[in-house]
């Protein structure tokens, strides 16, 4: 019987989670994590009797005391609350589905206590690959990727045995469904507004990350994200625009050899693999039929008008710190447009100014990492207010 802990549980990944929880049934869920929906969080508490539940705000904790106080579920708040129950020794297995970099610490406490971590937080890799790999040889941790993308190529990358995958490994091929305006020009999208960024035309996911689509920063992370995972470089890994999303990602081997991982596009499959690795288990309606499908195309990104994908690149090429840096800036800038206080287009001119302005620092702590995240996220302010 698995012990499961949610961190994230009222998000996209956290609802889909617990639905692969219930359609499993033999999996345990011993604590909770969210933000603020104290709402459905009280719903998730009534329906799996976690021992703990954690909310990030503490007045919100506070109410939610109140209202579950009929339960046995003992509620904590906070930042090390989230890490307390990362770290718990009760659950084997920890879903990391906290949004942004927020999702670090608690990622971070729970490879350090050995568990495996089933990843959804692209952002712990992204600003904090290296602390998270030596945690891990330190801790013996499993980290099974939950983003679609990456759990495709993890999947592919089956085909390939530990010791031989170094050399035979030629490169990563990430996927992209190229966002709602795949094929436009800077000068066609001076004028997005938040409500035309938010219609993805795939997949059904929180706001940031379907403005990090929109931009393809999601995919620039994506690029970060595995070559941290994967341990390639980040020109190892290439992205193409596949509009239909059916092939989550692919490897290409140094024979020429290319594998691929098909699949609808659900985001219940990775999650249940994450869970149940290296164990496949039957999933109702997720049958994708090959039929019906009349075309799968793919053409390279256009990196010119989609900036974000190639500050992205240069930030992997820099290392260290610049990853956080082009991080931090882009939580922030996503933030300020949803607010519907910068334009669409602002959103890249504030990353590339916010690179530009920064001195990297070599071989970071964690301490480092969350320093260098709140100065791109001044930067971005101070930008901001001279607009």
């Amino acid at each position: 019987m698995m012990k499961l802990t949610v961190l994230g549980s009222t998000g996209s990944i956290g609802t889909q989670t617990l639905e692969v929880v219930q359609e499993q049934g033999n999996i345990t869920i011993e604590a909770l994590g969210a933000g603020r929906n104290i709402k459905l969080l009280e719903e998730q508490i009534r329906k799996f009797s976690p021992r703990y539940a954690c909310v990030a705000d503490s007045e919100a904790a506070k109410e939610l005391q109140i209202a579950v106080a009929d339960t046995e579920t003992k509620v904590i708040s906070g930042a090390d609350g989230m890490e307390e129950l990362a770290a718990d020794p009760a659950s084997d297995t920890v879903v990391g589905a906290i949004v942004g970099i927020a999702g670090l610490r608690s990622s971070l406490a729970a490879v350090k206590a050995g568990k495996r971590l089933a990843l959804a937080n692209k952002e712990t890799l992204v600003t904090a690959g290296d602390l998270i790999r030596r945690a891990r040889k330190e801790s013996g941790a499993e980290l099974i990727p939950v983003d679609s993308e990456h759990s495709a190529v993890f999947q592919c990358l089956e085909a390939i045995s530990s010791e031989r995958r170094k050399a035979e490994l030629k490169r990563v091929i990430l996927t992209a469904s190229g966002g709602p305006f795949v094929g436009k020009k800077a000068d066609e999208l001076r004028d997005v507004t938040p409500e035309k960024a938010l219609k993805h035309p795939n997949w059904e996911m929180g706001a940031k990350i379907t403005i990090d689509s929109a931009t393809l920063m999601n995919k620039g992370l994506e690029v970060l994200e595995a070559a941290q995972l994967f341990d390639v470089t980040v020109d190892q890994v290439d992205v193409l625009v596949h509009r239909q999303s059916i092939v989550h990602s692919m490897i290409e081997t140094i024979d020429g050899a290319v594998l691929a991982q098909m699949g609808v596009p659900d985001m219940k499959l990775p999650i249940q693999y994450a869970l149940t690795y290296p164990d496949r288990r039957p999933m109702q309606n997720n049958t994708l039929n090959l039929a019906e499908i009349t075309a799968l195309t793919f053409e390279k990104p256009d990196l010119e008008t989609f900036r974000p994908l190639a500050l992205a690149y240069d930030a992997g090429r820099m290392g260290h710190t610049m990853p956080c840096v082009i991080n931090g800036a882009n939580e922030a800038a996503v933030a300020l447009f949803l607010q519907k206080k910068i334009g669409f287009l602002d959103i890249f001119e504030m990353l590339a100014k916010t690179m530009q302005a920064h001195e990297v620092i070599k071989n970071p702590t964690l301490t480092d990492i969350i320093e260098a995240d709140r100065w791109a996220r001044e930067m971005v302010m101070q930008n901001f207010a001279r607009k």
